[in-house]
């Protein structure tokens, strides 16, 4: 702006300069010097004056007098407007110029290379972390938990429980499950009957038993005297005993009544995978437990439960250990893969592409709008500020220009 204040001080004074050599030379008109000095002051004041007219009706009427075809800025206010819109969006700022300098730009290498720079900044590392703590807190348990429920019923509805129970007994049979079950009974057995109240239990039962026995004659008479030597300690010893000796010839791995038992094991768990009223049995029971079951809340439970710890973990800072490392391999691998990039790279041009494509009209809007919002006054000051100076300038040149034009038309004539 003083710059331009300057500018216009100066031409004013050459305008000033060229009009005081005109008015003083008048006096030596008859001197050959005076002739030409004021032949040239002469054409000075004309430049002077013919371009300060051109330059002040560019922007305002000369001395407020409203001649036509001045004040050309604020009276071709649209047109200019429409010309400047016009020259940024399809010169300065067209489509194919800004497709052709994004599509010279690398900007997946110059993402990586960024990534790869700051990932262990603070700021990062913070940043991610918040990242991840928004969105663990912002997933909706119960909604989830709606969406898990449904997918868990359906998954345990298809279940072939036939096929099923024929898995879960060739599992068992593969694995001598039906042994192991079996020696794990016998231990469970003499471990009962180890005790002593349960052979008390046992005694007293047997002789219970025997008195209460529904026989006649001799066998009557033979109980009731076995009866008189035994009492129920007795009674359970011997029962004690006689247990204690079965299970220690089950355990043997050659026993015959061994075999025995768990081939009928074997045999009724070959024949249950057939039967279909273990099967019907079973299917009924399934349905009947998904019907009943509330599976929703219960997996709203485990996801709230998991979704805090994952919050009070982030919080910690114990995810760094987990999160980071991957990053970091994940960039290494991306960055070997120039395919990969290849293919991210064309993607983002697609994108910025498609987004020049759709919004180009805005940048002309943009334009339009902000000169929209100056007024007339706002406009020429905007105007002057930025080319005022060379403006004024021309008023000097024509000064100057006028004077030595004079100098030399005069002497022409002089001469002719």
């Amino acid at each position: 702006m003083k710059q331009k204040r300057n500018s216009r001080y100066l031409a004013t004074l050459f305008l000033i300069v060229m009009a005081l050599g005109f008015f003083i030379t008048m006096p030596f008109h008859d001197y050959i010097i005076g002739r030409l000095l004021q032949g040239a002051f002469e054409a000075g004041v004309v430049g002077g004056l013919a371009d300060w007219f051109a330059v002040t009706a560019l922007f305002r009427h000369p001395l407020g007098i409203p001649i036509p075809h001045t004040a050309l800025l604020p009276n071709n206010r649209k047109r200019m407007t429409e010309a400047a819109t016009n020259l940024v969006e399809n010169n300065w700022l067209s489509k194919e110029s800004i497709k052709s300098k994004v599509a010279q730009v690398q900007i997946t290498e110059k993402l990586l290379q960024e990534l790869e720079k700051n990932l262990d900044s603070r700021i990062v590392r913070k940043g991610i972390s918040s990242f991840a703590k928004k969105i663990v807190a912002q997933i909706d348990v119960d909604k989830l938990a709606g969406i898990l429920e449904k997918e868990v019923k359906n998954k345990a509805h298809s279940i072939d429980v036939k096929a099923l129970l024929g898995l879960v007994i060739d599992k068992t049979l593969a694995g001598q499950y039906d042994e192991k079950t079996f020696d794990y009974l016998l231990a469970e057995v003499e471990k009962w009957i180890a005790k002593q109240s349960t052979r008390e239990q046992l005694g007293s039962l047997a002789v219970e038993l025997i008195d209460n026995a529904d026989v006649d004659g001799f066998v009557k008479f033979a109980i009731k005297s076995f009866r008189n030597l035994i009492n129920e300690e007795t009674l359970g010893n011997i029962i004690y005993k006689l247990v204690t000796k079965g299970i220690d010839d089950l355990r043997n791995s050659d026993s015959k009544n061994r075999a025995v038992l768990l081939a009928k094991a074997r045999t009724f768990l070959e024949n249950l995978k057939e039967n279909q009223q273990v099967i019907s049995e079973l299917n009924h029971w399934k349905i009947s437990f998904l019907e009943k079951w509330d599976a929703k809340k219960q997996i709203a439970g485990i996801l709230k439960e998991t979704q805090e710890k994952l919050i009070t973990f982030i919080e910690d800072d114990k995810l760094d250990p987990y999160i980071f490392p991957l990053l970091t391999r994940l960039l290494e691998d991306l960055k070997a893969d120039q395919t990969k990039v290849d293919q991210i790279e064309q993607w983002i041009h697609k994108q910025v592409m498609d987004l020049v494509e759709k919004n180009h009209s805005k940048i002309g809007n943009l334009v339009r709008e902000n000169l929209d919002k100056l007024d007339n006054d706002k406009l020429v000051e905007l105007v002057e500020t930025n080319v005022g100076k060379d403006l004024q300038w021309i008023r000097v040149n024509g000064a100057v220009c006028g004077f030595i034009i004079g100098l030399v038309l005069t002497t022409l004539k002089m001469l002719i």
